[in-house]
């Protein structure tokens, strides 16, 4: 009977145990991958480009502005700018007086981090195009706005609100030949710029994950 007590009493304190893990565990998720809501608020940063120089949103008031996470080395990055995608997007959006701001949230020692010098080298061997290429190794700016993916793109309005997040298109793959039906981000600067409600606000993102430090 001792024996059966104790065996109730053990698997009662295993199921515990996991329970708490698992909250524990779905708490650090929540923690890692908050999401602005459309038509919210983006939030504020302050952030160092790879040519030392320091912006804040707050700068870009008044204007439309794309946040495009980046990692050179993730397969699906390679695809868009292999292709030449990306910076043909950087291009037509920024002579349209849209900033373009690059952003990278790997954090040191793992894949996609790049000293300055190499970043600016890396740039400019892909013909890249955007207003900035920040760098938020610590993560700051990918988990405020919830960054998951490499690409993940953001839209911001002037007013300051973001109006689309999710992935760049509808084309989940890494072979640089193949067509997307849809470019999301297109559509939703296209919509937006010309004073109509963006249609598809939110997709899902693809890609690789963005390597956080935790």
């Amino acid at each position: 009977m001792m024996n059966l007590t104790f065996k109730r009493a053990s698997v009662l304190c295993a199921l515990v145990a996991a329970f708490l893990v698992a909250a524990c565990t779905a708490a650090k998720t929540a923690t890692a991958t908050v999401e602005t809501k459309i038509g919210a608020p983006a939030p504020p940063f302050t952030a160092v480009d790879s040519n030392g120089k320091k912006h804040s949103l707050s700068d870009f008031k008044g204007k439309f502005v794309v946040l495009e996470w980046v990692n050179f080395d993730c397969p699906f990055v390679v695809r868009h700018y292999k292709s030449g995608n990306m910076q043909a997007l950087q291009r037509k959006y920024t002579a349209k007086g849209v900033i373009w701001l690059s952003i990278n949230s790997s954090a040191v020692g793992k894949q996609g981090y790049f000293t300055p010098d190499e970043i600016n080298a890396k740039i400019k061997e892909r013909n890249a195009a955007p207003t900035a290429y920040l760098i938020d190794t610590d993560g700051t700016i990918g988990k405020a706005y919830g960054a998951k993916t490499t690409p993940h793109m953001f839209v911001i309005d002037p007013q300051g609100n973001l109006i689309y997040q999710g992935a760049i298109d509808d084309s989940v793959s890494t072979d640089a030949k193949e067509k997307a039906k849809v470019n999301y981000v297109e559509a939703a600067l296209d919509q937006a710029m010309a004073g109509k409600p963006v249609a598809m606000p939110t997709t899902k993102p693809y890609g690789c994950s963005v390597k956080y430090a935790s």
